[in-house]
């Protein structure tokens, strides 16, 4: 029988990725899209958004559309539904309190399986305190394992796509590599086509695990430094940061120091503590499994560096 999976936050980059993803399968596919009343949980400022609106011409794609903080509306979205996807983005109000809305009406609704919105390294062994939006992940994560609902976590440590802009790892002008404590700490990364590609896998799978966890490359700063000296002629260099203790000391007072307090999703403190998750070797992925699906062509750093540099 067809699998109908509902995308919650397909409006989003990485939901709309999965939401193509999903298409390529025998899946009905329904969209879930916000009520103009409620906050936002996909990135769209409202449920008729031209995301959602090209969503709702798309082939096989179904929008519903239901606030958050309405239980009935969203337990009725949910009617028929298999699996929800979660891909929403942001912090305490929709990484918890949202999703905390969205499992409670899956649970209503007869949904049999869950995939949280977590797509990040392993945020389960990290240190509290050193990774807020982590611990965001982590305290849904123990609302989903105590409801009556089958759930599958996607971890994939950081989207390859960031190395070229939002995750200032790579100094392109100044052809230095950055680190902290230890150059050769190993790296997950995964483009986010790969991980909505795993997704769609993921929600078509009914034995999927509690935990899929996937890289499509393995790197450290070293072997970063390294590629960008072959692909450019030109050699790129390792540059001592710190320590990870320093970095997270920084971060703490970023935090501290903040305007905007804890409701801005990616501040330059939340930056710095995902560097400290990294390097520190607390979020490194121990139970990758890129075959649990066949063989994939996985985008390795090199592709993504590769396209950076001659475009």
């Amino acid at each position: 029988m067809t699998t109908t999976v509902l995308v919650a936050g397909a409006t989003g980059d990485l939901g709309g990725r999965i939401v193509r993803a999903l298409r390529t399968h025998d899946t009905r596919v329904r969209v879930l899209t916000r009520g103009s009343s409620g906050s936002s949980t996909s990135g769209s400022s409202s449920g008729s958004s031209p995301a959602a609106e090209r969503l709702a011409t798309a082939d096989g794609v179904e929008v519903v559309t239901a606030d958050y903080a309405d239980h009935d509306a969203l337990t009725s979205a949910l009617a028929g539904v298999d699996v929800v996807v979660s891909a929403v983005s942001g912090t305490r109000a929709v990484i918890v309190d949202a999703q905390r809305a969205l499992l409670r009406a899956a649970v209503e609704a007869g949904v049999e399986r869950f995939v949280p919105s977590d797509y990040a390294a392993d945020y389960r062994s990290i240190t509290p305190g050193t990774n807020r939006n982590f611990e965001l992940r982590r305290e849904f994560a123990a609302d989903l394992d105590a409801a009556p609902i089958r759930a599958t976590s996607v971890l994939n440590g950081a989207f390859t796509d960031m190395l070229t802009g939002q995750a200032p790892l790579i100094l392109f002008d100044r052809q230095r590599v950055l680190y902290w404590s230890s150059p050769d700490q190993l790296l997950d990364f995964t483009t986010k086509d790969d991980v909505a590609r795993t997704v769609a896998h993921v929600a078509l799978d009914p034995a999927a695990p509690r935990v899929v966890e996937v890289a499509g490359d393995r790197v450290t700063s070293r072997t970063i430094a390294d590629t960008m000296s072959q692909l450019t002629g030109t050699p790129f260099r390792l540059q001592w940061a710190g320590t990870v203790g320093t970095l997270s000391a920084m971060a703490r007072v970023g935090r501290r120091l903040s305007k905007a307090g804890d409701d801005e999703p990616f501040p330059a403190w939340q930056g710095m503590q995902y560097f400290v998750s990294m390097f520190s070797g607390e979020a490194e992925l121990h139970h990758v499994d890129n075959g649990r699906y066949g063989d994939q062509d996985w985008t390795t750093v090199r592709d993504v560096l590769a396209a950076h540099t001659s475009a």
